[in-house]
């Protein structure tokens, strides 16, 4: 019989899926809930089991994980008669995995200390990849204690694994995070478009590119879907509009500026409004390309 902690898992979307599934891999028994059914015949596939509620997910678990878009769907699966805290038994661990605001990982820690639930907000970076291959960054806010009792399953899903500080650090840091890889992407979007035009070869021009000072795993992990135009979402548009309003807001509210952070935020929001949002961010491209003066739907 297994001594490992019971999970429960609530969230099976791209990246909560095959995160479950490692923990799945690595030992544990992962009980499931979420809104579609494919998705908890896949989990059940996988050898996890599908709950019918969060109250039945959460009732046995030890570790309670939460992988879902934002602060509302966090909020609504965390509180109420049905949600987590009145269902999860005193001294559970509860992991929020998902991209919120820092102002909500420490009202949820308040609302679950109450309940004798502990907990940490523990966002990742990587995309769907990097879901997929257990490869990702997780940056973590809360107790040492509980931290130091989660890494073992935190390290079935990432590689870099760290105690950034307080409840709502590992926030903080996933918005600082969201800023890079937009305006990296930004960038690297001008750059092909530039290159394409100039008449280069990119894949050359790429590949070269990513062997010196200017590579980075956002060319690495996106210069296919730019040179072939996939935009199939790993991590959709909607979700990082949502991660440059947290950002900026935390910004404006700390005071630091974010003169470039907020160019990229605007460019972000106005693919969004022309019909992109559900698209990789990827697609940040096909912006670049409008202003270029781009064949329409190209």
């Amino acid at each position: 019989m297994s001594t490992l902690p019971k999970i429960a898992w609530i969230g099976l979307g791209i990246m909560g899926s095959p995160m479950a599934e490692n923990l799945i891999k690595a030992g544990y028994t992962v009980a499931g809930y979420t809104l579609e059914a494919d998705k908890l015949e896949r989990l059940a596939k996988a050898g996890g089991s599908a709950a019918g509620s969060i109250a039945e997910a959460v009732r046995d678990a030890d570790v309670v994980i939460t992988m879902v878009p934002a602060s509302p769907q966090v909020e609504a699966i965390a509180y109420g008669p049905d949600g987590i805290l009145e269902n999860a038994r005193r001294g559970a661990l509860l992991i929020d995995m998902s991209s919120i605001t820092p102002q909500t990982s420490i009202d949820l820690a308040r609302a679950a200390g109450e309940k004798g639930i502990r907990v940490l907000d523990a966002p990742v970076s990587g995309g769907e990849a990097g879901a997929i291959e257990a490869v990702l960054s997780i940056m973590v806010g809360g107790e040492q204690a509980d931290f130091d009792a989660a890494r073992p399953i935190l390290e079935a899903l990432g590689k870099t694994i760290v105690l950034c500080g307080p409840h709502g650090s590992g926030q903080t840091v996933k918005a600082a995070n969201q800023l890079i890889v937009a305006v990296n992407i930004q960038a690297c979007a001008e750059a092909v478009v530039f290159l394409e035009k100039s008449g280069v070869d990119l894949t050359a021009a790429l590949d070269v590119l990513n062997g010196g000072l200017a590579g980075s795993t956002v060319l690495t992990r996106k210069k296919d879907n730019f040179k072939n135009r996939d935009f199939a979402p790993g991590f959709r548009i909607d979700l990082h509009h949502k991660d440059m309003g947290i950002v900026t807001d935390a910004a404006r509210t700390v005071g630091a500026a974010l003169p470039v952070g907020s160019v990229v935020a605007q460019l972000v929001a106005s693919l969004r409004t022309q019909g992109d949002g559900g698209l990789d961010h990827s697609a940040l491209l096909r912006g670049v390309e409008r202003l270029s003066g781009y064949p329409t739907g190209a």
